[in-house]
């Protein structure tokens, strides 16, 4: 599988995620922590992947996203944006209706739906 695929994959399998320098727990730039706080306040589940960790996918994630920093963010398979996107959209109380949706559309249906 070529790193185009695995970043693909990444990302098609799930809802919310995010590519950032450094974990959750130790963001290793400003601008990923500054979206960890805004995912973390939201209260929603995410995915992530550290960067630095994974050279190719640094190397590789901003041709197929189109995007050249990070972090980025993708909801439901679709970049949402950077730190600045996030954290206007989160000003703006836009963010937490995607992040709610996404996490709507991921949850297993019940029998009786």
């Amino acid at each position: 599988m070529s790193i185009e695929d695995t970043i693909k994959e990444q990302i098609d399998d799930n809802g919310i995620l995010l590519y950032m320098k450094g974990s959750p727990e130790q963001p290793q730039c400003g601008f990923s922590a500054q979206v960890i706080q805004i995912l973390m306040s939201c209260g929603k589940r995410f995915a992530y992947v550290d960067v630095l960790s994974n050279p190719e996918i640094r190397q590789n994630l901003p041709a197929v996203s189109n995007w050249p920093t990070f972090p980025q963010l993708f909801v439901e398979g679709e970049l949402v944006g950077g730190c600045d996107i996030i954290t206007e959209m989160h000003d703006k109380g836009e963010l937490l209706p995607v992040l709610e949706a996404a996490v709507e559309e991921n949850e297993p249906k019940s029998d009786t739906e």
